[in-house]
């Protein structure tokens, strides 16, 4: 053999062996167990120690991971409907206010510690079924439309603010069972 032809078939060999000791490499690096190749950055404790007040609603206090503290004060107003004022770990005040309207449902306004209003607005249909409108703290409009189908099932259909609807159609088969077929429709650009 030749210079020229040792110097290749040297270099070839070469070649294949790097290139095999990195395959082992990469394979053993995949092959190592998942805990020592993630971070532990969800690491602490969480707790929630709950109470029930005076009036019979349940407060609760809670601490997040890295020793913030949320309190929740559940409270019955005059109507039997249940509000609370939620204080953030940075000092922010929630307030939650529900009333009973006309027809019995539940309406609800949520104030955000930055002043932010979302309502919803609950109605009871012909059919029994509960319709909402909901307004979020932007000022867009998401409306609920639900009905009650002849075998029982409750149908859904949902716009929202932008114009995207979805469709929820539930069918029940006779051996009890629940079929759902769920349609969406992206708002349009």
């Amino acid at each position: 053999m030749n210079n020229v032809l040792r110097q290749i078939t040297d270099f070839r060999l070469i070649t294949v062996a790097v290139a095999g000791a990195l395959a082992i490499t990469a394979i053993n690096a995949d092959a190592q167990p998942r805990d020592t190749r993630t971070k532990a950055s969800a690491a602490g404790t969480t707790s929630v120690q709950r109470s029930r007040g005076a009036d019979g609603a349940i407060d609760a206090t809670r601490t997040n991971r890295k020793g913030g503290v949320t309190t929740i004060d559940r409270y019955k107003d005059g109507s039997g409907t249940t509000d609370a004022t939620i204080t953030g770990p940075r000092g922010g005040v929630t307030t939650v206010d529900r009333s009973r309207g006309a027809d019995g449902a539940i309406d609800k306004t949520v104030t955000g510690p930055r002043g932010k209003v979302f309502t919803v607005d609950r109605s009871r249909g012909a059919d029994g079924a509960i319709d909402a409108t909901r307004v979020g703290r932007r000022g867009g409009v998401t409306t609920v439309d639900r009905s009650r189908g002849a075998d029982g099932a409750v149908d859904k259909t949902v716009v929202g603010p932008r114009g995207g609807t979805s469709t929820v159609d539930r069918s029940v088969n006779p051996d009890g069972t629940v079929n759902r077929t769920v349609t969406t429709t992206l708002p349009t650009r």
